[in-house]
């Protein structure tokens, strides 16, 4: 958060000038000459440590002051003068030392020379690097001392129980050694002895310890710092807070920490308190507003829930409030009329709901506004006046409307402005400032012309308007002026692009360009961010012909969906994405594409593309993930050669003419997940070889061979080991194969039907060995992988029983076993697969009865045509009596093993509730005929029942 940063910097700027300034103070007071042992001893330490300049540039940064105060200590003269040397002005003897900010680089050791200093009462150290230090019991020895100051140094290791042993110690901070932490007992133990403490600065240390009730007793303290120290459990909220100098309270980062918001006594001078990033919750209480004093609160990503509590108006003095990442809802109160103060204000990440209340206009002095990620409706107040620091405006996520107020167009300090998914309608306002560096006015209903102030926006960096109805004719030449423009997205529009005749040298700095989903038309040929530009997305446009340039950091170049015509362009050697798929490309693949060592994704799917594929092509680049040559007109063979260690994931070359041998170096294909080699003039047998590999690898999830010359038998053994395709975890959330930029598509024939899967679920598996010359019978093991979706075994030689074991394909969606030599009956048990929706099993020799129940109740004739031996619905053909299906053994066996008792009670009682009804309607009507004809037929039905099942028995036991 933008505000966090800047507060930080604002206290780290406070404490590093107030140490200079107190050193001074001292110098200017030294009158005593210090001994010259003392002086001796700092000389000593001088040299143990190294300036390195590099260590300030943490401080240019934060535009904290800085320099090497060792420089200026001379032998020879009064150490007392030095500068962060401090004596007292009686006996000379060393007092304060501070060496803060001063570039120190070494290792504190335990014999070191610093620690012969009994009479020091101030040690400062802080913001130096002592890598390789730990806070050693020489600390301890330092019996005088009040104030120490190691914090930002790198100190590393155990904290010295010695520490604890300072009594007389009223400021410690240690804070931000992140390496550091305290032995066992040792923190508690510090909080039983230096109870003197009014600054008390851990924060980064690993304390791993529930919070000391004790510290709350401390009626000295004004300065608690345990943030990030992994203090865990509740902290103490039973009862008031009395610590009525406690100014400064930081909690935040301590992710195990739970609690209410703490309550405090209306006596209290609390100015910051941080409980971010804690397991805090609940409602904020009314009592807040005791906080009058308070400048900082920030409650951000915690478990807060409820409403915001009115007597936030009374927090006057507030100048930072960080409320996001909780669950707040409700609306938001209008309460902010008295909070002038207010600079950073973030509500972001709630539940909030309504409008933005109109006190929000009051808030003259504020720099930052984040409301984004809410539910807030409505137009945005438009009676704003008076913003001059606002520069950082969030308000995207949520579901305004109406058009964009005038006033965000006016404001002199903007710097950020996100109004993205929302639903503001209209024009794009005129910007009336050059301040502006990032705008975001994406996903809304925004429509018309770009207006001509963006491009006089000489210190843009971003610009994201995709997903609106913008329209109009872009000339390249507006983007002149734009030279510090990185990002610009302006996909998903009705722009058209017209190409300035001296237009190279525009966007010298751009990174990604994308205009795809636009009415870009003719030769695109813009030479932008010749150094610069790595991504660059044209998709779905109608260029018809593209220009490569001689981008040096190209990394994603994304033609796909247009009308490109001639040769393949070849990507720039740095290229790790390159699609041009769904175009009208021709002619051959240069080998100089396999120039392009780093690719990862290659899709030149869906062109006219031919000739035979280049040797390389299987082995130019160890990180590529997809190979897709599909719907093209490519022939010979497959490449022969896959590179060691490759992370190929996506080899289809569906629907091109190649022919000859499976590659057997697909063996070491280990990432393999989906492998389409369907529609071609592949002559083997199944390559089940690809995966009898000792090394672990990802079997495949979809398999495509249909359409070849395959031949012989399914191998048992390769079915048998196919993993990926058995127990897989649907899990709850929807994951794609692919990546987030680029998902796999595939083309299922079901019935005929040709239907392309633009997206794959990784739990959805399939497997297509249809049209080739498979023989043999369907394996009994194909019934293990109960996570198959789709299996197609038609038009081929198969023949024998449908297997038993397909029941346990529990998710199949799709079974396709037509134009085979199968024959038997249709398994009963299939009427499980409650999730099949496509059955096709025509033109076998299946007979006897088709199962009933279930999902076989949807299908029509058309999925048992041309078995002339099937019966029942839904074909017209009646089944004889010896055609009708027995229950399977299986069934028997579970009935009569499994006879259960409380189902017949159940039975009995029914029976005797309908028997006494039916006896009194006879008794009081006489014998009514209706009643007596279903008697009686029901009766004779099942005489010729048990006949004919005793028949039937007694053949099969013969």
């Amino acid at each position: 958060m933008m505000s966090k940063l800047l507060l930080l910097c604002f206290l780290f700027f406070f404490s590093c000038s107030h140490l200079l300034l107190s050193s001074s103070f001292s110098f200017s007071n030294s009158t005593k000459i210090c001994p010259h042992g003392q002086a001796l001893a700092l000389l000593q330490l001088k040299k143990s440590f190294s300036i390195k300049k590099s260590h300030s540039n943490y401080f240019e940064f934060y535009h904290l002051p800085s320099y090497p105060k060792t420089e200026y200590w001379k032998e020879g003269s009064d150490c007392c003068t030095w500068d962060g040397v401090s004596c007292d002005l009686v006996t000379g003897h060393v007092i304060e030392l501070d060496l803060s900010c001063s570039w120190l680089s070494g290792t504190i050791h335990s014999n070191s020379t610093l620690f012969p200093f009994p009479h020091l009462q101030r040690l400062n150290l802080a913001f130096n690097n002592f890598s390789g230090s730990s806070v050693s019991a020489g600390f301890g020895r330092f019996s005088n001392l009040t104030h120490l100051n190691l914090s930002h140094s790198l100190f590393s290791g155990l904290i010295s129980l010695e520490i604890s042993h300072l009594s007389n110690l009223v400021s410690l901070d240690l804070s931000r050694n992140w390496d550091a932490q305290f032995a066992p007992h040792g923190f508690d133990s510090l909080v039983q002895n230096l109870t003197k403490l009014q600054k008390l600065h851990l924060g980064g240390i690993s304390i791993s310890s529930v919070f000391p009730n004790s510290l709350l007793n401390w009626s000295s303290l004004i300065s608690l710092d345990l943030s990030d120290c992994g203090l865990y459990g509740r902290f103490p909220d039973y009862h008031d807070i009395h610590l009525p100098k406690l100014e400064l309270l930081y909690l935040w980062g301590n992710s195990n920490l739970s609690g209410n918001f703490p309550r405090f006594s209306e006596n209290n001078s609390l100015i910051e308190l941080d409980l971010s990033s804690t397991n805090f919750s609940g409602e904020l209480p009314a009592s807040m507003g005791n906080l009058k004093s308070l400048q900082v609160l920030d409650l951000s990503n915690c478990h807060f829930l409820g409403s915001i509590p009115d007597s936030l108006e009374n927090l006057t003095q507030i100048i930072l409030l960080g409320l996001y990442s909780n669950h707040f809802s409700g609306k938001i109160p209008n309460v902010f009329y008295n909070l002038r103060n207010l600079i950073f204000l973030d509500l972001s990440g709630n539940n909030f709901s309504g409008q933005i209340p109109p006190s929000i206009g009051n808030l003259t002095n504020l720099y930052e506004l984040d409301f984004s990620d809410n539910q807030l409706e409505g137009a945005i107040p438009s009676s704003v006046y008076g913003f001059s620091s606002l520069s950082y405006v969030y308000l995207q996520y949520n579901l305004f409307n109406g058009t964009i107020p005038c006033w965000l167009y006016t404001l002199p300090s903007l710097v950020e402005l996100d109004l993205s998914h929302n639903k503001f309608t209209g024009h794009i306002g005129e910007f009336q400032f050059d301040s502006l560096e990032r705008i975001d006015l994406s996903m809304n209903e925004l429509q018309g012309s770009i207006p001509t102030s963006i491009f006089e926006l000489v210190n843009l960096s971003s610009l994201y308007l995709f997903s609106n109805n913008l329209s109009g004719v872009l000339e390249t030449s507006k983007f002149e002026k734009l030279i510090n423009l990185f990002d610009l997205d302006l996909s998903n529009n009705m722009l058209s692009l017209t190409m300035s005749v001296h237009s190279n040298s525009m966007l010298p700095n751009i990174m990604t360009l994308d205009l795809s989903h636009n009415n870009i038309s003719g030769m695109f040929s813009w030479n932008v961010g010749k150094d610069t530009l790595y991504h660059l997305n044209l998709s779905y446009n109608s260029i018809s012909g593209f220009e490569m340039q001689p981008w040096k950091s190209m990394k994603f170049l994304d033609l796909h969906s247009n009308l490109l015509q001639g040769p393949l362009p070849t990507p720039p050697n740095s290229t790790i994405f390159f699609s041009v798929s769904h175009n009208k490309l021709s002619g051959k693949i240069s080998p100089l594409i396999c120039k392009a060592s780093s690719m990862e994704i290659l899709d030149l799917s869906h062109n006219n593309l031919s000739g035979m594929l280049p040797h390389c092509l299987g082995n130019f680049s160890k990180d590529l993930s997809v190979l897709n040559l599909r719907r093209n007109q490519f022939h010979g063979i497959i490449p022969q050669t896959f590179l060691n260690g490759n992370s190929i994931r996506t080899i289809d070359f569906n629907s091109n003419q190649l022919e000859g041998l499976v590659p057997r170096s697909l063996i070491i294909c280990r990432e393999l997940e989906v492998l389409d080699l369907g529609n071609n003039k592949i002559n083997d047998t199944f390559p089940h070889w690809v995966f009898q590999n000792h090394i672990p690898i990802q079997e495949p999830k979809i398999i495509d061979l249909a359409h070849n010359d395959f031949e012989g038998d399914l191998p048992e053994m390769y079915f048998k080991s196919l993993k990926a395709i058995m127990n897989i975890d649907e899990g709850s959330t929807r994951e794609y194969i692919g990546e987030y930029y680029y998902q796999d598509s595939m083309m299922v024939t079901i019935k005929g039907l040709n239907l392309e899967f633009v997206k794959i679920l990784n739990t959805f598996t399939t497997i297509d060995l249809s049209s080739n010359k498979f023989q043999g019978e369907i394996l009994e093991c194909i019934g293990n992988l109960n996570s198959l979706r789709g299996l197609n075994l038609s038009h081929n030689d198969l023949r024998g029983h449908i297997p038993l074991s397909f029941r346990n394909l529990k998710m199949l969606e799709s079974l396709d076993l037509s134009s085979n030599k199968l024959s038997g009956q249709i398994p009963q048990e299939l009427t499980s697969l409650t999730f099949l929706s496509v059955l096709n099993l025509s033109q076998n020799h299946l007979t006897g009865f088709i199962p009933q129940g279930n999902q076989f109740g949807t299908f029509g004739n058309d999925s048992y045509y041309k078995n002339i031996g099937l019966c029942g619905f839904p074909l017209s053909k009646r089944c004889t009596t010896d055609e009708i299906p027995y229950p399977s053994q299986e069934i028997e066996a579970k009935f009569e093993s499994g006879f259960d008792w409380k189902i017949t009670l159940m039975g009995y009682g029914c029976g005797m509730v309908i028997g006494l009804s039916l006896g009194c309607l006879i008794f009081v009507s006489g014998k009514p005929e209706w009643i007596v004809w279903i008697i009686d037929k029901n009766i004779h039905k099942q005489i010729v029942r048990n006949k004919r099942s005793t028949c039937g028995r007694g053949a099969r036991i013969s």
